[in-house]
Parts: structure tokens; C-alpha cells; sequence
């Protein structure tokens, strides 16, 4: 029970940073000063509690820990319950069916890891984006998804559902661990949890999309 606690609790940080991440994300819509207005604001906000940037590495460590802390879980969690069903089929390999859900968080799960590397090194520290200048955000999304580089929009949309899936079961999990969703409510919140995962989805997608099709 605690690692269940654990793992929804992680993930309750993560899905918050997505939301704001992706409401910082369609600030691209409102032009070239807004995103990276937003940029430069995200690193002198609470100074001078804080240095310049203090804020950002704030954020950085708790994903840092809520990331370790979920996959640390997830994976303890799925050797345990490999451990209770060691029964194969007597005619193949197989091992007994388990949940489609769960198996999709796990391959969606190293999905996203791959991809939040990648998604570091390209729009973070700029070493894979075509542009890669500091605090230009508008430029470097502008260069990274243009229409030749169709291959990363592509990438980055495969990502972007797979992380989508994950937050559409994560969450109606996490519920069910903290309780919430208990006789009557099971229904309307698994239709609240697919209908979160589908707004953010889209909101991620629409900045790859609308850079690669000349919208922005």
C-alpha cells in the first residue's frame, strides 16, 4: 500500500509540472515576446528570496525526486507482481494474461523516460536543437519541429500520446489509491480521467503540429 501511496503521490507532482508546462508551452500562440517573456520570468520569479534561476532548480529537484520515486516504485511494484504470477501456459512461453493497462504503463513508462532525455537535451540545454540559443524558446521550437524536421514533430507526437495514456490510467489509479474513486464515482471519474488525458495530449501536440504546418 505504501508504494502504491508513493507512486500516486509522484505522479500527482508530475501531473501538476504537466499542466503548467503545457500552459507555459501554448504561450507560443501569443508570439515570440510571450514565450520567451515567460522564459526569462520563470527564472527572476521570487528573486531575490531566490538567486536568478533558484526557482527553476526548485522545480528541477522535486520532478528529480518525484520521477526516481515513481519509477522506483512502478518497478518494485511490477517485480511483485511478476513474483505472484510465475504460472506459463503448459503449450508456450506465455505468461498469464495480465492487465493491457498496467503492461501499457509499463512500455509507456520507458517511452516517456526515452523521450524526457531526449526532450532535455533538445529544448533544455539546446546540445540536439538546430538553433540550441539560450532563453530564444520561441526560435529554438520554431527551428526544432520546422516542416523538413517532420521526423522529430512525428517523434514527439508518439511521445506526447504515450504520455497521454499513462496520465489517463495514472490518474484514475491514483485515485483508486487514494481512495476516491469508491462505488457510485468509479464511472463519472474514469471519464474524467480520459477526458483529462485527452485535453493535455492535445495541448502538447498543438505546438509540434502548428510549427510543422506553417500555423505559427
Amino acid at each position: 500500500m505504501l508504494l502504491k501511496f508513493v507512486m500516486a503521490v509522484s505522479g500527482a507532482f508530475l501531473l501538476l509540472y504537466l499542466v503548467l508546462h503545457m500552459a507555459g508551452n501554448l504561450k507560443i500562440f501569443a508570439g515570440a515576446d510571450a514565450l520567451d517573456g515567460y522564459a526569462r520570468w520563470l527564472r527572476e520569479v521570487l528573486e531575490p528570496v531566490l538567486p536568478y534561476e533558484g526557482t527553476i532548480w526548485v522545480v528541477r529537484v522535486v520532478l528529480t525526486v518525484s520521477v526516481l520515486a515513481h519509477i522506483w516504485s512502478a518497478t518494485v511494484l511490477t517485480l511483485r507482481a511478476r513474483r505472484a504470477r510465475p504460472i506459463r501456459y503448459a503449450g508456450g512461453n506465455h505468461k498469464m494474461p495480465g492487465s493491457y493497462a498496467a503492461r501499457t504503463m509499463r512500455w509507456g513508462g520507458v517511452i516517456i523516460a526515452l523521450f524526457v532525455v531526449y526532450h532535455i537535451l533538445d529544448l533544455t540545454t539546446g546540445t540536439l536543437n538546430p538553433h540550441g540559443q539560450h532563453l530564444q524558446v520561441y526560435a529554438n521550437v520554431a527551428a526544432d519541429f520546422a516542416p523538413d524536421r517532420w521526423y522529430v514533430t512525428l517523434f514527439y507526437v508518439l511521445a506526447v500520446v504515450a504520455v497521454g495514456l499513462h496520465v489517463r490510467h495514472g490518474l484514475w489509479s491514483g485515485l483508486q489509491t487514494l481512495g476516491v474513486s469508491n462505488g457510485r464515482r468509479q464511472r463519472p471519474l474514469q471519464i474524467l480521467s480520459t477526458a483529462f488525458a485527452v485535453v493535455l495530449t492535445a495541448g502538447f501536440l498543438a505546438v509540434p503540429l502548428a510549427v510543422t504546418f506553417g500555423v505559427v
